[in-house]
Protein backbone atom coordinates (compact mmCIF):
# COMPACT_ATOMS: atom_id res chain seq x y z
CA UNK A 1 0.00 0.00 0.00
CA UNK A 2 1.41 3.40 -0.99
CA UNK A 3 1.91 5.72 1.97
CA UNK A 4 3.55 9.03 2.77
CA UNK A 5 5.74 9.78 5.76
CA UNK A 6 7.76 12.62 7.16
CA UNK A 7 11.51 12.24 7.45
CA UNK A 8 13.78 14.78 9.08
CA UNK A 9 17.53 14.93 8.75
CA UNK A 10 18.21 16.43 12.17
CA UNK A 11 20.53 19.33 13.09
CA UNK A 12 23.38 17.04 14.18
CA UNK A 13 23.51 15.28 10.80
CA UNK A 14 23.24 18.56 8.87
CA UNK A 15 26.07 20.05 10.98
CA UNK A 16 28.27 16.98 10.32
CA UNK A 17 27.75 17.40 6.57
CA UNK A 18 26.14 13.98 6.06
CA UNK A 19 22.73 15.10 4.76
CA UNK A 20 23.76 14.24 1.21
CA UNK A 21 24.81 10.73 2.23
CA UNK A 22 21.48 10.23 4.00
CA UNK A 23 19.58 11.52 0.95
CA UNK A 24 21.55 9.07 -1.18
CA UNK A 25 20.48 6.19 1.06
CA UNK A 26 16.88 7.35 0.76
CA UNK A 27 17.11 7.28 -3.03
CA UNK A 28 18.95 3.95 -3.07
CA UNK A 29 16.28 2.55 -0.74
CA UNK A 30 13.63 3.09 -3.40
CA UNK A 31 11.79 5.92 -1.64
CA UNK A 32 10.14 8.63 -3.72
CA UNK A 33 10.98 12.15 -2.56
CA UNK A 34 7.93 14.42 -2.86
CA UNK A 35 9.12 17.48 -0.91
CA UNK A 36 12.18 18.87 0.85
CA UNK A 37 12.71 21.98 2.96
CA UNK A 38 15.70 23.27 4.93
CA UNK A 39 14.37 24.82 8.14
CA UNK A 40 15.69 26.14 11.44
CA UNK A 41 13.03 25.50 14.08
CA UNK A 42 12.21 27.97 16.81
CA UNK A 43 11.60 26.55 20.30
CA UNK A 44 7.85 27.07 19.82
CA UNK A 45 7.87 25.21 16.50
CA UNK A 46 9.83 22.29 17.97
CA UNK A 47 7.51 22.17 21.01
CA UNK A 48 4.47 22.08 18.74
CA UNK A 49 5.92 19.35 16.57
CA UNK A 50 6.88 17.14 19.52
CA UNK A 51 3.72 17.91 21.55
CA UNK A 52 2.92 14.19 21.71
CA UNK A 53 5.98 13.79 23.99
CA UNK A 54 5.18 16.73 26.31
CA UNK A 55 4.79 14.50 29.38
CA UNK A 56 8.04 12.63 28.81
CA UNK A 57 11.21 13.59 30.69
CA UNK A 58 13.19 14.16 27.46
CA UNK A 59 10.69 16.63 25.94
CA UNK A 60 12.54 19.82 26.93
CA UNK A 61 15.97 18.61 25.86
CA UNK A 62 14.58 17.23 22.58
CA UNK A 63 12.96 20.57 21.76
CA UNK A 64 16.19 22.40 22.63
CA UNK A 65 18.27 20.02 20.50
CA UNK A 66 16.00 20.47 17.48
CA UNK A 67 16.61 24.24 17.60
CA UNK A 68 20.43 24.00 17.55
CA UNK A 69 20.70 24.36 13.77
CA UNK A 70 18.97 23.75 10.48
CA UNK A 71 17.36 20.45 9.65
CA UNK A 72 16.04 19.04 6.40
CA UNK A 73 12.36 18.05 6.40
CA UNK A 74 11.28 15.58 3.71
CA UNK A 75 8.11 13.91 2.50
CA UNK A 76 8.70 10.36 1.33
CA UNK A 77 6.27 8.13 -0.53
CA UNK A 78 6.25 4.44 -1.34
CA UNK A 79 4.82 1.06 -0.54
CA UNK A 80 4.92 0.46 3.22
CA UNK A 81 7.07 3.60 3.46
CA UNK A 82 6.56 4.19 7.20
CA UNK A 83 7.93 0.79 8.20
CA UNK A 84 10.64 0.78 5.52
CA UNK A 85 11.91 4.25 6.52
CA UNK A 86 11.96 3.28 10.20
CA UNK A 87 13.92 0.13 9.31
CA UNK A 88 16.48 2.18 7.36
CA UNK A 89 16.75 4.69 10.23
CA UNK A 90 17.54 2.00 12.80
CA UNK A 91 16.92 1.95 16.56
CA UNK A 92 16.68 5.26 18.40
CA UNK A 93 19.82 4.37 20.35
CA UNK A 94 22.58 4.19 17.73
CA UNK A 95 24.48 1.70 19.90
CA UNK A 96 21.53 -0.70 19.46
CA UNK A 97 20.90 0.09 15.79
CA UNK A 98 21.64 -2.61 13.23
CA UNK A 99 24.74 -2.31 11.05
CA UNK A 100 24.09 -0.36 7.86
CA UNK A 101 21.29 1.74 9.32
CA UNK A 102 21.47 5.52 9.25
CA UNK A 103 21.56 5.90 13.02
CA UNK A 104 24.28 3.28 13.43
CA UNK A 105 26.43 5.04 10.85
CA UNK A 106 25.72 8.73 11.57
CA UNK A 107 24.18 9.23 15.04
CA UNK A 108 26.18 9.93 18.17
CA UNK A 109 23.57 9.44 20.94
CA UNK A 110 19.92 8.68 21.63
CA UNK A 111 19.12 12.39 21.35
CA UNK A 112 21.56 13.31 18.57
CA UNK A 113 20.32 10.47 16.43
CA UNK A 114 20.56 12.00 12.94
CA UNK A 115 17.02 11.37 11.63
CA UNK A 116 13.34 11.32 12.49
CA UNK A 117 10.51 9.30 10.99
CA UNK A 118 6.79 9.13 11.60
CA UNK A 119 5.76 6.06 13.60
CA UNK A 120 2.25 5.57 12.20
CA UNK A 121 -0.07 6.72 9.44
CA UNK A 122 -1.79 9.05 11.92
CA UNK A 123 1.44 10.71 13.05
CA UNK A 124 2.62 10.92 9.42
CA UNK A 125 -0.52 12.86 8.47
CA UNK A 126 0.02 15.33 11.33
CA UNK A 127 3.77 15.64 10.77
CA UNK A 128 3.66 16.11 7.00
CA UNK A 129 1.04 18.85 7.33
CA UNK A 130 3.03 20.48 10.16
CA UNK A 131 5.89 21.26 7.78
CA UNK A 132 4.35 21.27 4.29
CA UNK A 133 1.36 22.90 2.63
CA UNK A 134 -0.40 20.75 0.03
CA UNK A 135 1.03 22.83 -2.84
CA UNK A 136 4.59 22.18 -1.63
CA UNK A 137 4.25 18.42 -2.12
CA UNK A 138 4.99 17.40 -5.70
CA UNK A 139 2.93 14.53 -7.05
CA UNK A 140 4.78 11.61 -8.62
Amino acid sequence: MTERTLAIIKPDAVAKGVAGQILSRIEQGGFTLLAAKLIHLSHEQAAGFYIVHRERPFYGSLCSFMTTGPCLALVLEGDDVIRRWRDLMGATDPAKAAPGTIRRDFASSIESNAVHGSDSAESAAFEVSYFFAALEICPR
